[in-house]
């Protein structure tokens, strides 16, 4: 369990005021100038040495990726920091917490990862249904500009360097970074071929690099405390303190900042109350956001909730968003109300998206009410197999995945409910049908 002493964001649930003055105190924006003065390559390294890795969902080594940007930008060629704020994913609510409570760890960590990737601006991309949100990080970058933070000769540096706040139309395939770049530069929100990556050819062409929110806004705070003391926490491969978002089934939904690794019990146990119903009730858990399988409450609940743990069971920690379902749950509806989500966000540009999500969706909703055949669920199944990984960006596989997780968890389910509708009493054998 993660000690108070070692939490990132102390304003998570706003009970201080999230401005400039506030945030001082908070220890954001103490001499910045220092850790700029350590040099790019030099930050680079401390953030490798951290262990961090992406908290978009995706978990690439962030200190990597800035190292994937040119090392001599030139004017008629500048790079760009994107940071994805978008957080269109069902169950996943951690990044406005931050955007509404402490943007200025936002704004810094921009400052900071932009210094070491030598670009000259970022670009926060905010969803568009996050209005109050929106409204606190414009007040935010306006106080930092104000306070000679940003822009022209950031913090007394000599590095100039500005943020701006774009917000979005309520996309969900905006969240991909390279639909988030072509929404930024007027375009419809549809995924780009790669290669180029962005890293290479991004915003109007030039290198840019797109993080998640909590992932730039973690690094000022690093370089302060060390690499060793963020390195210090979780497991090897799964390191740092990390915001989870508990909704569900549980008593007291919340989201908290703990340490990577902890298992699934101990953080619902510890933060949610519990179960609803006691942990005899559970049935299930979708442990990283609605795009990752599901895992029965046997598998999860001794479960280290991190990048390894979770894909040893063939799921994934994702945004860490954990969607915690108990045994009122009709498990095969939810996976058809998140199969109708992915049918509606497709952007339509892949064959196998555009026409399979829909086909899936309607198959899912006929298996809902038990009127499918028996040997649909075989045929679903390997549907999924043929979207998944066959598309530019990865909504193929987010809406392949939670279909995947309920037929290798749930077929005897699925089963029974066909029996029930034709009237069997025992669900006949497959070989029989």
């Amino acid at each position: 369990m993660l000690e108070d002493k070692d939490r990132i964001f102390t304003n998570l649930y706003g009970f201080q005021p999230w401005n400039l003055a506030a945030a001082k105190k908070r220890g954001d924006w103490a001499d910045t100038k220092a850790l700029l003065a350590m040099g790019p390559d030099a930050i680079i390294d401390a953030i490798k040495a951290s262990g961090l890795r992406g908290r978009g969902g995706a978990g690439f080594p962030t200190g990597m990726k800035w190292s994937f940007m040119p090392k001599t930008p030139s004017a008629e060629r500048p790079s760009y920091l994107v940071i994805n704020a978008d957080e269109s994913e069902p169950g996943s609510c951690k990044d406005r917490e931050i955007i509404r409570h402490d943007p200025h760890k936002l704004i810094e960590g921009a400052l900071v990862a932009g210094f070491a990737m030598r670009a000259s601006a970022a670009y926060i991309y905010i969803r568009g249904e996050y209005i109050r949100e929106a409204e606190v990080l414009f007040a935010a970058v306006a106080e930092a500009y104000k306070a000679k933070l940003i822009g022209k000769n950031a913090c007394g540096s000599g590095y100039d360097f500005d943020v701006f706040v774009h917000r979005g139309a309520g996309a969900y395939i905006c969240g991909e970074e390279t639909a988030m770049i072509e929404s930024l530069e007027g375009k419809k929100g549809q995924p780009r071929l790669k290669p180029p990556f962005p890293a290479g050819v991004g915003l109007y062409g030039n290198p840019t690099t797109v993080n998640n929110v909590e992932s730039i806004a973690v690094a000022p705070t690093i370089l302060r405390r060390g690499a060793a003391w963020f390195a210090g926490i979780g497991r090897p491969n799964n390191l740092g303190t990390k915001l989870f978002q508990i909704s569900g089934h549980v008593n007291k939904p919340c989201v908290v900042e703990e340490a990577m690794s902890i298992p699934f019990s101990e953080l619902v146990e510890t933060h949610c109350g519990g179960i609803r119903g006691g942990r005899d009730n559970l049935l299930a858990v979708i442990p990283g956001g609605s795009s990752v399988p599901l895992v029965p409450a046997h598998e999860i609940w001794d479960a280290p909730m991190d990048f390894d743990g979770l894909r040893d069971l063939k799921s994934g920690l994702g945004t860490a968003a954990v969607i915690v379902m108990d045994k009122s749950t009709d498990i095969i509806r939810a996976i058809a109300r998140l199969s109708y989500f992915y049918k509606h966000e497709s952007c339509g540009q892949c064959t196998p998206c555009r026409e399979g999500t829909g086909w899936m969706w309607r198959v899912m909703e006929r298996l809902v009410t038990g009127e499918a055949e028996y040997h649909e669920i075989d045929l679903l199944l390997e549907v999924t197999t043929e979207i998944e990984g066959h598309t530019i960006c990865a909504l193929g596989d987010a809406a392949a995945w939670p279909i995947q997780g309920l037929i290798r968890h749930f077929r005897p389910e699925i089963e029974a409910r066909i029996g029930k509708r034709k009237g069997f009493v025992a669900v006949p054998s497959m070989a029989a049908e």
